[in-house]
């Protein structure tokens, strides 16, 4: 009989082991170079623009908050599981279902005992990390010599600490909160907590745990509770921000109450680990939340209802008046210059006289029309592209100060159509070429723009400048990166522009510039060909020693990366700075943590028609400053930051974290001053401001009688009307300034709104031509307020005049003749000849194929009076009696009235017929305007007549006999 030993188990082979390790640090090594390789061409990128410092502090904060944060959790949580586990009953009696579990659990101990405080320290470090501004904001935090109203604290702690403590006393919560939980959680696996048979025992080591966490958990929550008391002043309320007669008088004392409640009750606890009697700790626990309720609900409810509502305005006065200074403070509209304003509305012979320099810079062209317009005249390429809406600026030509409309030719690769390839989209198409001026006050006779500075090559004022650089290899449209340079005396790659010279089709050009990062060794295009997912960077002949290669290159993002702590104005715009194209960008500092100060919706503060509403990390802010102007060189990318607000102590403490960061405004030279303006968004946010706070006392705020709005675009009834940069002269002003402004009408909150104007909002713009030195003016509100007295018309109902106008009404439908379209263009609002004038471009295009808005005619509005004219210098002498008494900047032209071809006018060869000569003379227009009329009258008439309707007929009737008379008067001229 013979037997077999049953075979023994394959064991895994050495070689298997090893392959598989192999591989697994394989893929380790390949995820680290992943993670070194992002994390090197940052370095590379911070480091060509000499602002590593930035990248440095930011990774050196990070891991120091990571590092605190994983401790701060990990430590306790392991000392609390030991101690649990150590100081366990050795002969406790478990029920069988513990017995289970212990069996489940006990295998996995040792790892769970590291694992755990692994686990929550991982979350806690990396929820520490993403607070490091915080902390560094606290630890280089300044003092504002602002205090509150209420405690007398610096505003500097406000801004500054309490974040911080808020932050440290959630943390520390939460640490102490997991280490009770796990302490139950083990206590009661290893019988140190027993629950059974309608009892609860607890060993004396699991008493003490339990008993001395509970009491430091309630000792920061009374600290929480103490904190609280500050954080009222900057909690929104119904009507303020801040603590009013209730908070000050029932909630900061309920607050301080329940602070000391909770240490109490935390004492009790610490009493319970010595004498190991719960009954105490448990009751003040059930006392400490009867009066959260008591103290923090009900007392508020019965101060609040039976003395603040019956007597709101005498208990309130005090504290509403504390939001309105603070408000103020914070936005910067504490210094608005008012002045009553008793508004003329006749329009007489003369009356501009005294605004002429005014009236010759008002802007025909609107820059969000004749984009259009600029692009068929000078995007000679269809991978070329404009800003849309354009932008403006202002230059000194010949000694006078011209607005302008503008705009960078930039690269649009996306339009490369069957070019579309590596090689072209990276190193051939790789930048923009010049920048586009158009006077903002001038029309041709065609009613195109009156251009400065066009072409390709460039010409005109700028391009005459001494080294003027027109290419364009950074903006807003830029590709996503580019790969430029070359050795000296090699042959150029990069296209320049699509002209050359002796009849060349085309310019070639190489980058000479320092704009990016180098490319000309094997491992730093192997760390570019991993972050863009692009093997050619590895393998182009094309690319050499000299290589650079360009990415983020729209200026905000340049300028968000380098100062990550700034909040960007939505409007970045192009200007022409010795020399160079320069992008100018203004940055703000915010906060929503300035006592008193009542908060607003950044993103709809600044949302109007030509913006739409954008999306902001902090959204809710009640305080804010135009800290810093920053500059991107459109050529080589450098970014320059200027502190602009030197007394901002956000901006000072931030100085403090990224020394050597900023430069001093005294810095900047005399033509960046010229081309610096006050910032948009900023305007805006102090417009939403003083639709409320353009009052001066409680009583006025509370009765909230005298609330503005900010009137809709006339062009687009959802959106807000935005505000405008003129140069004009207020009423009060010696003489006219770059200036940006806005109206107000009444608010309709609880009611129909009525749209007339009841103020009118201006700031200096205009920041000096000094080096290093700002204009007295800049900056500077001035609030014209509408007396009541006069009934001026709002922009709404202006534009309603003009559409209703029955002359007006039938020169644009002669606009509209054949395949055109009319556009409306901005309404301007201006402070001329002791009223308010309006003034609204009319521009007509082809309504389809080739869309070329062109300057048509001008409408203008004083008082209850209007005028539609061709010209604006024509349209304001008919508007004031026949001469204004000032002239506008197209003064000098002669329209041409160029009419729509109708398409069945035409001969076999597609040319159009004879439209006769009318020169464009307003007593052809009118009589053709009377003509149309008269011939819709009477079809309204014969319509109304049909119908029956006798009201309507006899409406119609009056009509055509008034446009039958117009037509006699004319007939005789």
């Amino acid at each position: 009989m013979t037997t077999t030993s049953a075979p023994t188990p394959a064991t895994p082979s050495r070689s298997r082991r090893i392959i598989g390790i192999t591989l697994a640090i394989i893929a380790a090594l390949v995820v680290a170079f992943f993670v070194f390789a992002g994390l090197y061409a940052d370095w590379l990128w911070f480091a060509q623009l000499g602002f590593e410092e930035v990248l440095v502090t930011q990774w050196v904060a990070r891991t120091v908050m990571f590092v605190v944060g994983f401790l701060g959790m990990a430590i306790p949580v392991w000392v609390t599981i030991q101690l649990a586990y150590r100081l366990r009953p050795v002969y406790a009696r478990l029920s069988s279902q513990l017995d289970r579990y212990q069996e489940v659990v006990e295998p996995l101990r040792r790892l769970a005992m590291w694992g755990i405080p692994v686990f929550f320290g991982f979350f806690a470090g990396f929820a520490a990390s993403a607070q490091w501004e915080t902390t560094w904001l606290w630890f280089n935090g300044v003092a504002t010599s602002t205090v509150d109203p209420e405690f007398g604290l610096d505003t500097g702690f406000y801004l500054f600490a309490l974040p911080f403590y808020t932050t440290l006393a959630g943390y520390v919560s939460a640490v102490l909160l997991i280490c009770l939980l796990v302490t139950g959680l083990v206590s009661y696996l290893y019988g140190s907590v027993r629950v059974g048979q309608r009892e609860l025992r607890i060993s004396k080591s699991a008493r003490i745990m339990i008993a001395v966490l509970a009491g430091l958990y309630l000792l920061v929550q009374g600290v929480s509770l103490y904190l609280d008391r500050y954080a009222t002043m900057v909690e929104p309320g119904e009507r303020i921000t801040g603590p009013g007669y209730v908070g000050v008088n029932a909630t900061i004392p309920g607050l301080t109450i329940l602070a000391i409640v909770a240490a109490i009750v935390a004492i009790l606890f610490f009493v319970t680990a010595v004498i190991g009697r719960w009954r105490f700790p448990l009751i003040g626990t059930a006392l400490l939340v009867i009066s959260a309720i008591v103290v923090g609900v009900g007392i508020p409810w019965v101060v609040n209802t039976f003395q603040v509502q019956p007597n709101q305005l005498t208990l309130e006065r005090e504290f509403y008046q504390r939001n309105v200074d603070m408000t103020k403070e914070a936005y910067g509209i504490d210094t608005v210059e008012k002045t009553q304003f008793q508004a003329e509305t006749t329009a007489e012979a003369g009356q501009l006289r005294d605004d002429a320099a005014t009236t010759a810079q008002i802007r025909i062209m609107d820059p969000s029309i004749i984009g259009p317009t600029i692009r068929q005249l000078e995007q000679y390429r269809a991978f070329y592209q404009f800003q849309d809406p354009l932008d403006v600026d202002r230059y000194e030509i010949d000694g006078v100060s011209q607005d302008t409309i503008m705009s960078i030719r930039e690269l649009n690769i996306d339009q490369l159509g069957a070019a579309t390839s590596w090689e072209n989209t990276t190193l051939t198409y790789t930048h923009g070429y010049g920048l586009v001026a158009a006077a903002g006050n001038e029309r041709t006779t065609d009613g195109d723009p009156v251009f400065l500075e066009r072409g390709i090559p460039a010409q005109g004022f700028l391009s005459a400048q001494e080294d003027y650089q027109p290419r364009v290899y950074f903006g807003e449209y830029s590709p996503t990166y580019s790969i430029v340079g070359a050795p000296e005396g090699s042959d150029p790659i990069e296209l320049d522009y699509p002209t050359g010279e002796d009849g060349a089709s085309e310019t070639r050009t190489t980058f000479e510039g320092d704009g990016g990062p180098s490319v000309g060794n094997a491992f730093n295009r192997l760390v570019y060909a991993m972050k863009f997912q692009a093997e050619q960077i590895l393998f182009s002949d094309a690319i050499n020693e000299e290589s650079q290669i360009l990415y983020d290159r729209d200026p905000s993002v340049r300028v968000q990366k380098v100062a990550p702590y700034l909040e960007l104005d939505s409007d970045p715009y192009p200007s022409v700075v010795d020399g160079r194209i320069v992008w100018i960008i203004d940055g703000y500092t915010l906060s929503a943590n300035y006592p008193y100060s009542s908060t607003v919706s950044l993103s709809s503060a600044i949302s109007d028609s030509t913006n739409p509403a954008p999306r902001f990390a902090l959204d809710d802010i009640n305080y804010i400053r135009n800290s810093v102007k920053a500059t991107v060189d459109a050529y080589d990318g450098s970014v320059t930051l200027y502190a602009w607000d030197e007394e901002d102590p956000l901006l000072q403490a931030w100085q403090k974290v990224y020394p050597s960061n900023l430069q001093s405004y005294e810095d900047m030279s005399a033509e960046l001053m010229a081309h610096v303006r006050y910032p948009t968004d900023l305007f805006k946010v102090q417009r939403a401001m003083l639709q409320v706070y353009h009052v001066d006392t409680a009583q006025s705020f509370y009765q909230r009688d005298n609330a503005w709005a900010t009137p809709e675009d006339p062009q687009s009834d959802a959106e807000l009307q935005p505000p405008y940069y003129l140069t004009m002269q207020m009423p009060d002003q010696d003489e006219p300034s770059y200036s940006m402004f806005t109206t107000f009408i009444p608010s309709s909150e609880g009611g129909a709104s009525r749209n007339v104007l009841m103020g009118y909002l201006a700031v200096d713009s205009n920041a000096g031509s000094e080096e290093g030195v700002i204009g007295d003016g800049y900056g500077k509100l001035r609030l014209l307020e509408i007396s009541a007295d006069t009934t001026v018309p709002g922009p709404g109902q202006v534009q309603n005049t003009f559409d209703s106008d029955t002359l007006v009404s039938s020169q644009i439908n002669l606009l509209r003749q054949g395949q055109s379209e009319v556009l409306n263009g901005n309404l301007l609002t201006l402070p001329v000849g002791g009223g308010l004038l309006y003034v609204q471009p009319v521009f007509v295009q082809a309504s389809q194929g080739t869309q070329l808005p062109q300057l048509r005619k001008v409408l203008v509005a004083f008082g209850d009076d209007i005028a539609f004219e061709d010209t604006l210098d024509e349209a304001l002498d008919a508007l004031f009696g026949g001469d204004s008494g000032a002239s506008a900047g197209d003064g000098d032209v002669d329209p041409t009235d160029v009419p729509t071809p109708d398409p069945s006018d035409t001969d076999d060869t597609g040319d159009t017929g004879d439209t006769g000569d009318t020169g464009g003379s307003t007593p052809t227009l009118e009589y053709e305007a009377a003509l149309v009329e008269a011939q819709q009258a009477m079809l309204d008439r014969d319509a109304a007549l049909q119908a029956g309707d006798w009201t309507a007929y006899g409406e119609a009737d009056a009509r055509l006999t008034a446009a039958v008379d117009r037509l006699i008067e004319l007939g005789g001229e």
